[in-house]
């Protein structure tokens, strides 16, 4: 298992060089360089973290919509990582576990392969219902050192658009990775309307994993909102992606991330196991 407090220690000879040269020379440095130079930044708070493994989480508001951040270091090394998500085609594997993930193909674009996502609004929807998001898939880096991809799709749903996923990897020692996924879209005054009446009604028992305060009774209070809902999607997208890499064939993945859910089940429960396994053997067969 990694050692936080072992990583401290052999880094805290160079941690003032490397936060040095991290914030002096950013634009010019490589992005393995910079995710690296972010474990050191922020290894105290992934050691201390809420989620009892080395992960840290949050929701934020970008120039035009939302974006949700995950840092965490997963029991893989970079090259098995490197080799298992620098494809198109395992990106689909992996997003179909996400539970609002229907269906899930690659083609031939005119700048490169294309995965269409087809996502419903509520899992209980029909896949028929389901929009589609066109995401533009590019392989930055592959190598045994360091995996970097991102997936973009102009438009969505509701007048969201410019939609952006990115992964990036590098060792946190030989057999450990550190991990950044981000996911992010824009959004204009209608939709963001929408989406608060939403909250306000249906889906207003729907909470993040940030705590912003404690309740009369001393439980926790987490937030809620647009900013939630955003963590809660960038964590399931995380666990989606931890479950791949960790599972040998569609199901014993699809267990994983059902499991990995459940214990966040205050802001990720919807469905018991076997409704899950049976709605994704399903799609499978759609």
């Amino acid at each position: 298992m990694f050692s936080l407090h072992s990583f401290q220690r052999r880094a805290a000879g160079v941690a003032l060089a490397v936060v040095m040269a991290f914030c002096a020379s950013a634009a010019q440095a490589s992005g393995a360089d910079e995710l690296s130079g972010k474990l050191v930044l922020l290894h105290g708070l992934l050691d201390r973290s809420v989620f009892k493994r080395p992960l840290i989480l949050n929701a934020s508001d970008t120039a035009n919509g939302l974006k949700g951040d995950v840092y965490a270091i997963v029991d893989h090394p970079v090259s098995s990582i490197s080799s298992a998500l620098s494809t198109p085609e395992a990106w689909c594997h992996a997003m179909l576990l996400h539970i609002n993930n229907r269906d899930c193909t690659v083609s031939k674009g005119a700048a490169g392969p294309v995965i269409a996502l087809s996502v419903v609004r509520r899992y209980d929807k029909p896949v028929d219902s389901a929009f589609r998001l066109d995401f533009d898939f590019h392989t930055i880096d592959a190598s045994p050192q360091h995996l970097e991809v991102r997936l973009g799709a102009q438009a969505g749903p509701l007048g969201t658009g410019n939609y952006q996923i990115a992964f990036e990897a590098v060792p946190a020692d030989a057999a450990h990775s550190f991990l950044h996924f981000s996911y992010a879209y824009d959004e204009n005054f209608l939709t963001r309307a929408a989406m608060e009446a939403y909250l306000a009604t249906f889906g207003r028992s729907k909470v993040g994993f940030t705590e912003v305060g404690q309740k009369a009774e001393g439980q926790p209070e987490y937030i809620g909102g647009i900013h939630g809902l955003v963590e809660r999607n960038a964590m399931r997208y995380f666990l989606a992606v931890d479950a791949y890499l960790g599972g040998k064939d569609a199901l014993s993945r699809r267990n994983a991330w059902y499991t990995a859910t459940e214990k966040y089940p205050k802001q990720l429960h919807e469905i018991d196991r076997g409704t899950y396994l049976a709605l994704k053997a399903a799609d499978e067969h759609h």
